[in-house]
């Protein structure tokens, strides 16, 4: 079964996509909750700005999927949950899959799954488990129609950060984009690099798959909205965001701000009046 029905939900016909991330509840770190201790609300206020897709955990989704009329965002369902995230790694890692992912995804009527696709210092073995997770995905994607989403993630040393810290390096983000595509993603989500006029080579790496850049930890307005530009111009299809979007003050206006540069190539400092204007 072809992946193009549930694709073309996630993408406009310019190909372009703007997936606002909510499931970082997932991952049993106090710190992420900020912004969605009160999900249905979060949720509710992230669907009135009407961005292409919202990613939420298995146990979530039905909030989403609860909210009447057609025109409401797709459903991205995460897959996986991992114990990295923390300032100080345990001393056990695991990425584990929820059971029947794909079963799960279609009951859920999700038009796409993510998975991560880890690599952290000195951890081959999570970087394993990672591996057989996607391997494990593709068979059932392809058997389902289900667009695989592969999250690429290079990780600076938890130690040096705290957990979910970006390492630019593009020395190391083009083999893990190329790797994830040869595994058979269907879309990356990759981190940005440290130069961002760069990207292009992240997009190439991924070899015509569609490339949709994560936004990371929160910054400043000015900032987010000029690298997000930056990536659009450098060939990315769009962006998967969370803690830029719901740490934010207004995470309504902020979404249509991104919508804007994403689908309307909008500048920043457009994006920026579009924001101010709707505070």
């Amino acid at each position: 079964m072809s992946v193009t029905a549930r694709y073309n939900r996630l993408f406009s016909e310019h190909g372009k996509c703007f997936d606002v991330a909510i499931d970082h509840g997932f991952f049993n770190e106090y710190t992420f909750l900020s912004g969605i201790e009160n999900m249905k609300r979060a949720i509710e206020t992230i669907v009135r700005a009407g961005p292409d897709a919202i990613q939420l955990s298995p146990g979530q989704a039905a909030l989403l999927q609860a909210i009447p009329g057609k025109r409401k965002p797709s459903l991205v369902l995460r897959t996986d949950v991992a114990n990295v995230y923390g300032t100080k790694l345990p001393s056990h890692l695991f990425s584990e899959l929820i059971a029947n992912p794909v079963e799960q995804a279609v009951r859920l009527d999700a038009a796409c799954v993510v998975v991560n696709l880890l690599l952290l210092p000195g951890q081959p073995e999570l970087h394993r488990q990672c591996v057989q997770n996607v391997m494990k995905l593709k068979p059932e994607c392809e058997r389902y129609g289900m667009p695989l989403m592969v999250e690429p993630l290079v990780m600076l040393p938890n130690e040096q950060q705290g957990g979910y810290m970006v390492d630019g390096d593009l020395a190391k983000i083009l083999p893990l984009v190329r790797q994830a595509v040869e595994l058979g993603a269907d879309i990356i989500k990759a981190d940005p690099c440290d130069d961002v006029d760069e990207y292009h080579r992240v997009i190439e790496a991924a070899s015509g798959k569609p490339v949709l850049p994560r936004g990371g930890g929160r910054a400043s307005d000015e900032e987010i909205l000029t690298r997000t530009y930056v990536l659009m111009q450098q060939g990315a299809s769009g962006i998967v965001y969370g803690r830029n979007v719901i740490q934010h003050g207004n995470p309504e206006a902020m979404t249509k701000a991104f919508m804007a540069i994403v689908h309307n190539n909008a500048t920043p400092a457009q994006a920026l009046e579009l924001l101010k204007g709707s505070v």
